[in-house]
């Protein structure tokens, strides 16, 4: 390990590519499958460099994306000159310098000051935040339903389900349609546990679609009747309002999943103090990084509750490797009819993916165990794909 960790320069690069088959349902918001069509995406690399020479990157193409970017822009000569190792310090001083903002450019930095840790140290991420486990239950999280052909309906997402499970994977979760009827939500949580079975865990996720509090009673009913695992960000109040969702729980017996929606540690804490939910939501895109999310997960667990990873990626993985209260690794967003290989993002190297196919036979995804995030990046496909950079030193 070198000597000297002083931050000398960030990095930020933006990337371009297409994803076939993917268009937009009806609200133009929802990515869908649709043959023919191309999906243009955006993602974006950090690196953080050390006078000494070690160095810590992080990829994304979710979470804030070019939100994340724009506050990297605002906070990134702070970071010049400071010791990479001081990640509490760091995190504390870009939490009350966002404070205006939604947080997300924290999590990158956070993230790539983790990578930059484990490499330098010779040491998984994992490792360092105190491994738990190595293999990591996961379930298929789905792309919105369609009207091409696709998830198309409630018979198409039970068969699609049914495929899962021969795969391995022990739970499935359901987004469904946007703007469509409430009566073919329902029917599809019912048809869903009717192809699969007793021994599939189900969820469901309307992410915040359903326009009324008795739409999402509706399809809570349904879910009671189907036993599903949880109930995920039902309806339009966006998954904030701890009342509303307090109401609900009163109301059905299917246990609930909110926390994607509110950033941070005390807003978490916030949500499970007024019952608002039963299991917690983090991400490290979102919620500050490595150093957020197992702040929320360490919180949660004092509640007694757990804490449930949104979305995939190396630092999620890595995440889930150290918490104890967590169930299910999100392999998201997934299809019956998009070719696996084309799906997957590219920046990174050494067969690392999260694909439909990526889980294996016992149902679970490998923590990669290398240095840092345990991943390389593909930086042939990144320069490639490369449309723009900004240096900060």
């Amino acid at each position: 390990m070198s000597d000297d960790l002083r931050i000398r320069r960030v990095v930020v690069r933006e990337l371009k590519w297409t994803m076939p088959d993917l268009g937009k349902d009806r609200t133009g918001l929802n990515p869908v499958y649709e043959k023919g069509a191309e999906s243009r995406n955006t993602g974006y690399v950090v690196t953080i460099e050390t006078e000494g020479g070690a160095t810590g990157d992080y990829s994304w193409s979710q979470g804030g994306t070019g939100v994340s970017a724009t506050q990297i822009a605002m906070v990134a000569r702070y970071l010049i000159g400071k010791n990479a190792f001081d990640r509490e310090r760091i995190w504390n001083d870009l939490k009350r310098a966002l404070r205006k903002q939604d947080r997300f450019g924290i999590g990158p930095i956070d993230i790539a000051l983790w990578d930059l840790a484990g490499k330098s140290l010779g040491a998984p991420v994992h490792a360092l935040l105190g491994s738990y486990r190595k293999r990591l239950p996961a379930y298929a999280s789905t792309y919105f339903g369609d009207e091409n052909g696709g998830l198309d309906s409630p018979q198409a997402f039970a068969d699609f389900a049914v495929q899962c499970q021969e795969l391995g994977y022990p739970g499935f979760k359901i987004h469904g349609w946007g703007g469509g009827p409430i009566k073919r939500e329902v029917d599809t949580v019912l048809a869903t546990r009717a192809a699969v079975g007793d021994e599939m865990d189900l969820m469901i996720d309307p992410a915040c679609e359903y326009e009324t509090f008795a739409d999402a009673l509706r399809v809570g009913k349904a879910c009671d009747q189907a036993n599903y695992f949880w109930y995920e960000d039902p309806y339009r109040d966006g998954g904030i309002s701890s009342f509303a969702h307090r109401k609900l729980r009163q109301l059905i017996s299917t246990p609930l999943l909110l926390g994607e929606h509110v950033r941070g540690l005390e807003a978490h804490v916030d949500q499970i103090m007024a019952e608002g939910t039963d299991f917690v939501r983090a991400d490290p895109d979102y919620d500050g990084g490595i150093t957020g999310v197992m702040k929320i997960a360490h919180a949660a667990e004092g509640f007694g509750l757990d804490c449930e990873i949104h979305a995939a990626g190396p630092a999620h993985r890595q995440c889930m490797a150290a918490i104890r209260n967590t169930n299910y690794y999100e392999l998201a967003l997934v299809g019956p009819k998009l070719d696996p290989k084309s799906r997957h993002y590219h920046a990174y190297a050494d067969g690392y993916a999260d694909d439909l196919v990526s889980v294996e036979a016992d149902g679970c995804v490998p923590v990669p165990d290398g240095p840092g995030l345990g991943v390389t990046l593909n930086w042939d496909w990144i320069r490639s794909s490369e449309t723009s950079s900004a240096v900060y030193e």
